[in-house]
Formats: C-alpha cells, sequence, structure tokens
C-alpha cells in the first residue's frame, strides 16, 4: 500500500496499490506507445520515458492523467494493513484476476491495437512527451518553479501521486472521485530535477522528483462502506431485531454525549442516517429536482456557548470521528471567512486547480462552529466564503472558480452547525435548543457497536422525494431496519417535531 510511510522503502517498478481522492485532471499525455526496433515491435506503456532508436517508425499513443491526494478528512480508523487490503481488493475485484495473470499478453494486444489504428501519427525524434493540456489557450505568468506548482496536501504527512490511466473512458473516473489503483510505480528521489527526460508540459504537470508516479494497470472507484472493516453485513444484521439492539447502543451512546438530551440525540441520529443511507442507497440522498437537493438533513444545534463547546463539543467531534470515514471541522468565525480559501481556484500560470477546504469527497460530514463568532465586518471574501457554505448546505454544490467563470460542481455532505442562536448564515434543515440535563463522562462506544452502526444503512430503502419531515420518517424507518414506512416511525418523528418546536418557543 503506497502511503506516506511506505514510500521511504518502496522501490521504483514495485507494482503498489494506492487510494486517494482525485483532486485535479490534467488532460491527456501523448507518448510514444510503440517503436520498431529493426523487426521487432516495442512498447514504452508503464514508463514515464520514451525511449526509441532514432529513426524508427513509432505510433503515439495518450494516456490519463490525474493528480490524486488521500482523501480529506479521512479518519485514521479506516486505514488498514496492507494485508488486509490485499485480501479485500482481490475479493472485491475476482473478476480482474485473471486480467492480471494475462498483463503481457493483452499489452501485446493493445499493442497490436495501437499500430493497426489510423489516428495514430508519427513522433519526432527526441520528443519524450507532450500533453494534451498543451493545447490549451491559457494565459501564462511565466515558468513557475517546482514547488509552487504542487497544491497543498491535506496534511504534513499525505502522500498525493500522479496517476496514468490507460484504455479507460473518461466518463469512469471524474473529479473529486475515491478510487483505489493498483499500478506500477517509478517514483524516483534521486531523480535531477532539471533532468532534459522531460518536456516543459510534463515538468509543469507533476515533476517525478516531487510526487510519485502510478501508471496504473486496474482500477476501482471506491464508496465510503469500502473503508469499513467489514466488506457486508451478516445475516442476523439484516434482522429488524438486530438493528433495533444497535438503535438503542447508539441511542444511549449519543444520549449520554449530549448530556441525556434525548430529544437532541435523536435528531442526531436522524441527520447522521441521512449521509449514511447515501452510502449505500444513492438514489435516497441528495437527489436534484429544480436544482434542490432533496433528501438531506442538515442539523443546527443552538444554546451552545464558548463554555460548553469545550465539552460536549469536542466529545461530539471525537465522536464522530469514530463513527465516519470522513469528517472535517471549519470554525465560522469573521477572520476566517475573510482569509479562507474555501472553493478550488484555477491557477492559469500553472495550468493547475488549487484545493480549498470543500474540495471534498462524497460522504464527507462536515462541522461548522459558529460558537466563537463575534461582531465584525465581512470583506469581499468573508462575502464570498459565507455564499458558498450557504450554497453548499443548501443546494449540495460547490463553486469552483475558474478566473474567467464560475462552475458549481455536485457534491453530498452532510452538515452539523453549532451555535448560540439560530444560524443566519448557515440556514440548517432542522433547528434544535440544546439542553443537556447533567454532564456525563466520556463514554467509548464499543468496537463492534461502532462497525454494525456504520453499516446499519446498506439493506433499506427506496427512493422517495419527500419534505422535511418524510425524510425524517425515512431515517426513523431506517434506525430500525424496516424498509417502509410504519404509522407507528411516522407519528414517533411527529412527536419529535412536536418537542423540537415546544423548545423554539
Amino acid at each position: 500500500m503506497l502511503d506516506s510511510s511506505s514510500i521511504k522503502w518502496v522501490q521504483p517498478k514495485t507494482l503498489v496499490r494506492f487510494r486517494g481522492m482525485i483532486q485535479d485532471m490534467l488532460g491527456n499525455e501523448f507518448y510514444a506507445g510503440a517503436y520498431k526496433d529493426g523487426l521487432t515491435w516495442s512498447t514504452n506503456r508503464y514508463s514515464d520515458v520514451s525511449q526509441f532508436p532514432d529513426g524508427s517508425d513509432m505510433k503515439v499513443w495518450e494516456r490519463r492523467l490525474l493528480y490524486c491526494v488521500p482523501v480529506p478528512g479521512q479518519n485514521q480508523w479506516t486505514e488498514c494493513s496492507s494485508e488486509e487490503l490485499k485480501s479485500r481488493f482481490l475479493d472485491l475485484t475476482g473478476q480482474n484476476r485473471a486480467k492480471r495473470a494475462r498483463v503481457d499478453e493483452e499489452m501485446s494486444d493493445s499493442m497490436e491495437a495501437g499500430l493497426n489504428c489510423s489516428p495514430f501519427k508519427k513522433m519526432k525524434a527526441g520528443g519524450a512527451t507532450s500533453s494534451a493540456s498543451e493545447s490549451q489557450q491559457v494565459p501564462r505568468t511565466g515558468c513557475a518553479s517546482q514547488s509552487s506548482i504542487i497544491p497543498p496536501a491535506t496534511s504534513a504527512a499525505s502522500l498525493p501521486c500522479l496517476v496514468k490511466i490507460y484504455d479507460s473512458p473518461e466518463s469512469d473516473l471524474k473529479l473529486n472521485d475515491v478510487a483505489e489503483f493498483l499500478g506500477v510505480l517509478t517514483f524516483d528521489q534521486n531523480a535531477d530535477e532539471n533532468s532534459e527526460a522531460l518536456s516543459e508540459a510534463e515538468s509543469v504537470q507533476m515533476p517525478s522528483e516531487n510526487v510519485p508516479r502510478l501508471h496504473c494497470i486496474i482500477h476501482r472507484k471506491l464508496e465510503t462502506q469500502h473503508f469499513l472493516n467489514g466488506s457486508s453485513l451478516s445475516t442476523e444484521a439484516s434482522i429488524p431485531s438486530v438493528f433495533k439492539e444497535i438503535r438503542e447502543s447508539l441511542m444511549k451512546y449519543l444520549t449520554g454525549l449530549l448530556g441525556d438530551d434525548h430529544i437532541a440525540a435523536q435528531f442526531l441520529l436522524l441527520h447522521l442516517l441521512s449521509k449514511l443511507s447515501h452510502v449505500c442507497l444513492p438514489l435516497w440522498v441528495h437527489e436534484r429536482v429544480d436544482n434542490v437537493a432533496v433528501g438531506k438533513l442538515s442539523l443546527n444545534l443552538i444554546h451552545l456557548d464558548k463554555e460548553s463547546m469545550s465539552i460536549f463539543g469536542t466529545q461530539l467531534r471525537d465522536a464522530l470521528k469514530s463513527l465516519l470515514p470522513f469528517t472535517q471541522s471549519i470554525p465560522l468565525t469573521i477572520e476566517y471567512l475573510n482569509t479562507a480559501s474555501l472553493g478550488p481556484k484555477k491557477d492559469y500560470g500553472t495550468n493547475r486547480l488549487v484545493p480549498g477546504v470543500v474540495q471534498i469527497a462524497d460522504g464527507t460530514h462536515l462541522i461548522l462552529d459558529e460558537t466563537e463568532l463575534h461582531p465584525g465586518t465581512l470583506n469581499s471574501v468573508g462575502v464570498e466564503n459565507a455564499k458558498l457554505l450557504k450554497n453548499l448546505l443548501e443546494c449540495q454544490k460547490v463553486e469552483y472558480d475558474f478566473q474567467y467563470y464560475k462552475m458549481e460542481v455536485a457534491t453530498d455532505a452532510q452538515m452539523l452547525i453549532f451555535s448560540e442562536g439560530k444560524s443566519n448564515i448557515m440556514p440548517a434543515d432542522v433547528v434544535v435548543p440544546f439542553q443537556p440535563s447533567q454532564v456525563n463522562p466520556l463514554q467509548v462506544i464499543s468496537p463492534e457497536t461502532a462497525e454494525a452502526w456504520r453499516q446499519t444503512g446498506r439493506s433499506s430503502g427506496s427512493q422517495d422525494l419527500s419534505s422535511r419531515l418524510l425524510t425524517m420518517a425515512r431515517m426513523m424507518s431506517v434506525s430500525y431496519g424496516e424498509t417502509t414506512l410504519s404509522l407507528e416511525h411516522w407519528q414517533m418523528v411527529l412527536e419529535l417535531e412536536r418537542l423540537r418546536k415546544e423548545r423554539l418557543k
């Protein structure tokens, strides 16, 4: 498994596995895929440098370049050993095992097919590679330094990777997708950064001495459930009585975290389920009707101040990290909004997409803390950031700034807001006054309960375009392992809503 630890000892030209989010798509790269040496045709496939004799016949092939980073906000419990990943990868991609055994044969077949394709062109001798993005007509600000073209990683210990994809349709992978790649590592830590083997376009996109390259043989898109410790629910876990037992354990845990506030714990459970159901049932959550995201359930817990946040807020953050694969926290203060780079921006000087805080993977849970927000003035950046967060909350879309135009990119994030009064910046779907009765000792949820909870949404539900109450009712049914909405669960939701409104009076 390629990560910031293993990169120190993994040798180049080794078969490795890498997991990450596609942070930028660098277009297609043309290279001398096949060349004739005497009477024999050879290939430069899975190699960074195209080597061929001067004056030899050659064929130009192309590959896609994807800049990938570790999933932003990925929690430590989702990481597992190389042996575990090997076993799970082989189990889930059994249909590809025979393909891997025939890699050499397929390479020969693809080369033969490439030689017979008429669109291929001859490449000039000495021109190792070129990029499709090089032909784009964009303004340039001169030659950037090697370090300045590399977007900031998610943390100091994270490892980005330039993945080169072969023979895969462009629709197969898109921006912000999380994927697992198996391929050949060509990272050379001792490479000369001024090496003439790299063309100008290549060095601008990603120099090998800074970022490892992986020539992908096979890949698969990952959903949130692929980060769980169990690949599937057991037969017993699909029984409603088992769901009820899991629900009771989790409710006891959440209620204790929230100072015995049972109503807040109920709404928090529904909020978390509205995100988890998307993991297994994409049609349930965040379907868009007339540009409105239906099925989301953002939650605003109010009556929280700085003191109570130091107790309950900290405990709740830690608890969500133990339950959810991807979590992030954003402080809603004047200073932060006025200075933060929340949305991704295109840098035409380097032809790269500079990441923002909210360039995240689907299934990410965001906590927004408004308890330290004091009176002040938002500058132009702060106003844009506030609009961006509001649009993310209401429409589940993030605005990407391409300098000459802006484009909205769909995402899937659940958002929990902490504030003293009802938030004006983040108008959540549900506002619940927080009323703890006591401060309980910090509890530790059992690994069995946590694992069962992460998978409870797998076997329930169907698409339903509904109002907020129906969304809550659906989530209530899911929490009990039911596939249909019963009168009992509907009445439970109505009673929960009545108690919430009483608190708001």
